[in-house]
């Protein structure tokens, strides 16, 4: 059935009743429905429109026959549509025309006073799902017409499958391009910043990866991503990088550290008169038989907007292979939630994996999705069955779509925010397409102490929930922080690329009550930053200065040490409270001044997928990067790739270069 998704506008007095008695009720809906895009797009479309638009019976004998289409008015096939594009036009009188229509989507309610709210898609993405629609109605339209004209003699039967077949098509494609629900939180570019005046930058680590799968999921899907879905360092992330792990035995100045972390400065590609600085993190290994026990509950959303095979059946699917892969010790339970949530399996061990795989099989969708009521009833059952010194893990799978019980993001937020004090950390999974909730789920993830995935095939669970495992459930360290001390006798200026929505005051970097991001066993982190090299002739970005005092002098390490900057790390054991002390080392980072040519493979790859990242927001740090650029240099840097995420990936960069001018 066709459902319109535009905002109800009121019909004008004098819209004629006559021509609206006239019109099949699929047209109406159609026209109604159809009306505020189609304002801009012509006449000619809105007829388009309208003929296809009619049920498929009717449309075929009058196109066969010539006969009249109107129930009522009597009206021919060429009348019927004008009629159509009456209605269209009346209505758009009424209403906003093209773009300015999808916007009339509402923002989710900001996650603070003082955060900027979310914005819903737009740009390319709803744009092309919208006008590509009526583009294909065009085409399909002018084509059954001339079809029509030179094959009367068709039987009117094989011309009624044909136009069904073809509505149906296009039904179909409209459904797999509707992102107009789908929000994206806004994320303001980082910019350069004098290392004079600002010489330290602090961040939260980030592991989650959900961002690049969603960004694959547009563009297999044609369509350029919206900015706010892309998150560079969720990009960057995505991908395994040679990092070696820490020694097992320490370093010889205290116990073994959770990770090792690694540096290497080369010129940057877009901007060859600067550096391009990579800091990778890189957790230590767990083998599958070494991970402490697990105590999961999976919290599963089955309201009526999961009812498809990419949300309900890919969860269905997805937590299978999760639960393959649990030892007969540990524990899964299962929360449904819709209207009311309910406990569809009780703590069930790992022994009895049938029971858990029936349990899922069981699962359907339908109802209201009241997803505040699942998250409390998830948590209090994970308490109840909590291990010490285990993995206490809420695993919810989602579209993100709440909207009965407690549905805006701030309570949300709090909610979970206040449950991971307990001890128990959440994985978020996105699931689907056309009303996805990123902003919201994405907030979810970091203030539950856990990391954030969207599944959008069978393949990236299996990377998540197999390959990633350890990863994903294990914890090794909590709270990392990040923070980069820029050496001013070095360096003119300096930005972090990505990490936006994870940037924390200087101040933070050593107050131990301030939450910050989490490594699991195994996961690789990388931050990437584009430097101005002092002489190069580039201006720092000016800074006005106090009446009431001079920035200080250069110290002798800033002349002496040869260092670009220096690594400041710190972070908390998995176990540690908000009162315990955070451990504290440091990297100093020297000035390679090497070719990004001579550069290792893993640092090309990352700057390639950053130049991509760049490139989807429209930076205007860019510089010379094209698409064409960073497959090129992804592709020569693809190395060893044995799961094709690599070669995949160049694969995305050619397909944005084509649905691009960059």
């Amino acid at each position: 059935m066709f459902r319109p998704r535009s905002p109800r506008v009121s019909r004008p007095a004098a819209f004629p009743r006559r021509r609206l008695a006239g019109l099949p009720p699929l047209a109406l809906l159609a026209a109604l429905a159809l009306a505020p895009t189609l304002s801009g797009c012509g006449e000619e479309e809105a007829r388009d429109a309208a003929v296809l638009s009619a049920p498929a019976d009717e449309a075929a004998s009058a196109a066969a026959s010539g006969r009249p289409i109107g129930r009522v008015s009597g009206e021919t096939a060429e009348e019927y549509a004008d009629a159509a594009v009456d209605a269209f036009d009346a209505e758009a009188d009424m209403a906003p025309v093209g773009g300015e229509a999808l916007q009339q989507i509402d923002a989710p309610l900001a996650l603070n006073e003082n955060a900027p709210a979310a914005e819903p898609t737009s740009g390319p993405a709803p744009a092309a799902g919208a006008l590509a629609g009526v583009a294909a109605m065009k085409a399909e339209t002018r084509a059954l017409r001339a079809r029509g004209a030179t094959e009367q003699a068709r039987p009117a039967e094989r011309l009624e499958e044909s136009l069904v077949e073809r509505q149906t098509d296009r039904l179909e494609r409209e459904r797999l391009s509707d992102f107009s629900r789908e929000q994206y939180a806004p994320i303001p570019e980082n910019r350069f910043l004098s290392a004079r005046d600002t010489p330290l930058s602090t961040f939260a680590v980030d592991v989650d990866t959900a961002s690049y799968a969603n960004v694959r999921r547009f563009l297999k899907n044609g369509q350029l991503p919206p900015p706010g879905a892309v998150r560079i360092e969720e990009l960057v992330n995505y991908f395994r990088y040679d990092y070696e792990p820490p020694p097992a035995e320490g370093d010889g100045d205290g116990e073994p550290r959770p990770f090792a972390v690694h540096a290497e400065v080369a010129a940057c590609p877009w901007a060859p008169d600067h550096r391009l600085v990579r800091i990778g993190l890189k957790g230590r290994e767990m083998e599958a038989d070494a991970r402490p026990l697990c105590n999961l509950v999976f919290l599963l959303d089955v309201s009526g907007s999961m009812n498809s095979d990419d949300k309900l059946g890919l969860v269905k699917q997805a937590m299978t292979l999760l639960t393959q892969q649990l030892g007969e010790n540990d524990t899964v339970s299962i929360v449904v939630y819709a209207g009311a949530s309910g406990l569809a399996l009780p703590p069930t061990g790992g022994d009895d994996p049938q029971a858990i795989l029936d349990a899922l099989d069981n699962l359907a969708a339908g109802g209201s999705t009241n997803g505040g009521e699942g998250i409390e009833l998830a948590y209090r059952v994970a308490r109840e069955n909590f291990i010490q010194g285990g993995v206490n893990r809420v695993i919810l799978c989602t579209d993100g779509d709440f909207n009965v019980g407690v549905t805006d993001d701030s309570s949300l937020v709090a909610m979970v925010e206040e449950k991971a004090k307990a001890g128990v950390s959440l994985t978020v999974l996105g699931f689907g397409t056309g009303n996805y909730q990123d902003a919201k789920m994405e907030q979810l993830a970091d203030k539950g102490d856990g990391n954030y995935g969207y599944i959008d095939d069978l393949r990236e669970a299996r990377k998540m929930l197999v390959e990633q495992l350890t990863g994903t459930l294990v914890t090794i360290a909590k709270d990392v922080k990040i923070q980069a001390d820029f050496n001013p006798a070095a360096v003119t200026s300096y930005r972090l690329i990505g990490y936006e929505n994870r940037k924390m005051a200087a101040e933070d970097f050593r107050d131990d009550a301030k939450d910050a991001g989490e490594i699991g066993a195994g996961h690789a982190v990388t931050a990437l930053y584009e430097v101005v090299p002092a002489g190069s002739g580039e201006a720092a970005p000016e800074t006005p200065q106090s009446k009431y005092q001079t920035p200080g002098e250069p110290t002798e390490a800033a002349v002496n040490s040869g260092e670009l900057l220096t690594v400041n790390l710190r972070y908390k054991a998995p176990d540690a409270t908000k009162e315990d002390p955070a451990t504290e080392f440091s990297v100093p980072v020297p000035d390679s001044m090497g070719a990004f040519e001579d550069a290792s493979e893993d640092y090309r790859f990352a700057a390639a997928v950053a130049a991509f990242g760049m490139l989807l927001r429209g930076s205007e740090h860019s510089g010379t990067a094209k698409f064409g650029d960073a497959a090129a240099w992804a592709e020569a840097a693809r190395g060893e790739d044995p799961h094709g995420y690599r070669e995949e990936f160049v694969g995305l960069a050619e397909q944005a270069a084509r649905l691009s001018d960059r």
